[in-house]
This record gives C-alpha cells, sequence and structure tokens, in this order.
C-alpha cells in the first residue's frame, strides 16, 4: 500500500536536515521513479507534475507552503526505505539546480512539459516513469551507477558557485554529458 508523499518526505528530511523544497520535490520524483521500476508500484499516491523547476508533487507543496503539516507518519516496510536510502545515496549530494538540470533531461519531464505553458502544471504519468526508470534511468545498472558516483560528481561540481555567478544560459545535457566525460566518468551509449 503506498505512503503519502508527506510520510516520504519526513523520512528524506530526517536524513537530510535543512532539506531544501526545490531539492525535496526531485527527491521525492527519483524515489518514486526508482520504487516503480524496482516494485511495480508507487511508492506514495500523490500525483507529480512538470513545473517550470522541474518535477513537483502539487499536494504536497501547496500543503506545506499553507502550514499543513502533518505529525504523523506511516511506518514503512524495508523496500520503501531502501528506495529512499538508495536514491539518497545516489541523488542526495546534488543541489536543487542540479536536479531540476538533469530532470529537465529526462523523458517523463520532457513528455509533460511538451504541451505545458510556461508557468503552468502538466501531469507526469505514472506510466511514463516507470517505463523510464525500467529503461533509461534504472537502478542498478553498473554505469549508469558511475554517472552519480560521489568523487565524480564532487570533481564536476568544482567551482560551480563561481559558474553560477557568471551569466550565461544553463548547461544543455550534450554540454553536461562532454564534462562528465572529461573526468572519466563512462557512459551508456543509451544515456
Amino acid at each position: 500500500m503506498p505512503l503519502s508523499a508527506c510520510d516520504v518526505a519526513a523520512a528524506l528530511r530526517d536524513r537530510l536536515p535543512g532539506l531544501p523544497t526545490k531539492k525535496l520535490h526531485k527527491l521525492l520524483y527519483y524515489c518514486q521513479g526508482h520504487h516503480l521500476a524496482t516494485f511495480g508500484e508507487p511508492l506514495f499516491s500523490e500525483t507529480i507534475s512538470a513545473w517550470d523547476m522541474g518535477p513537483v508533487v502539487g499536494a504536497l507543496w501547496y500543503a506545506e507552503k499553507q502550514g499543513n503539516i502533518s505529525k504523523v507518519h506511516r511506518e514503512m516496510d524495508e523496500a520503501q526505505l531502501n528506495t529512499i536510502g538508495y536514491v539518497l545515496s545516489r541523488y542526495g549530494a546534488l543541489t536543487g539546480q542540479d536536479l531540476e538540470h538533469l530532470t529537465h533531461s529526462e523523458e517523463p519531464w520532457k513528455l509533460a512539459d511538451s504541451g505545458r505553458r510556461p508557468g503552468e502544471s502538466a501531469r507526469i504519468k505514472p506510466e511514463w516513469i516507470r517505463q523510464y526508470f525500467r529503461t533509461s534511468g534504472r537502478a542498478g545498472n553498473d554505469e549508469d551507477d558511475a554517472l552519480l558516483d560521489s568523487a565524480a560528481v564532487t570533481r564536476w561540481l568544482q567551482g560551480a558557485e563561481q559558474r553560477r555567478e557568471a551569466p550565461g544560459r544553463p548547461h544543455s545535457r550534450e554540454e553536461l554529458v562532454a564534462r562528465l566525460e572529461e573526468l572519466g566518468v563512462r557512459l551508456n551509449p543509451s544515456d
């Protein structure tokens, strides 16, 4: 039985105190994706939507904005806890901005965003998420795991603060891939 996004958010915040809102919602998206792909069922029941900043669990975002945060959280089983642990080990060191760029390069967000106008939201269908994470974004692919290896990401992000201050545009997927390859991170040809 799926948890609520509030339950999963509480577990993420317990493990990453001070977790910013943007990063929280991207981690919720990755939790949902990896759980759907691995277990064939959603981790939480709420809808994920494409917003300008990437995937967002709108119901949770609006509830928290209004101060409606539940203090009671359901117990999680081993599979649910493993999903959260896996996602944190894989994506937890990235910033909300890094995760925004990453999610914008992925098929589920692109499909939902294709018919969306700026400032609006569009539902990201669970079947898109499941399919993507069973193939391109799947867990357990050793080469895919190397993409987000902590040491490689740390090297990759060196100087990010200065680059962020400089005028310019966000890097394209191709530029990010080229930068990772310069650092010796091998990518799957399908990435």
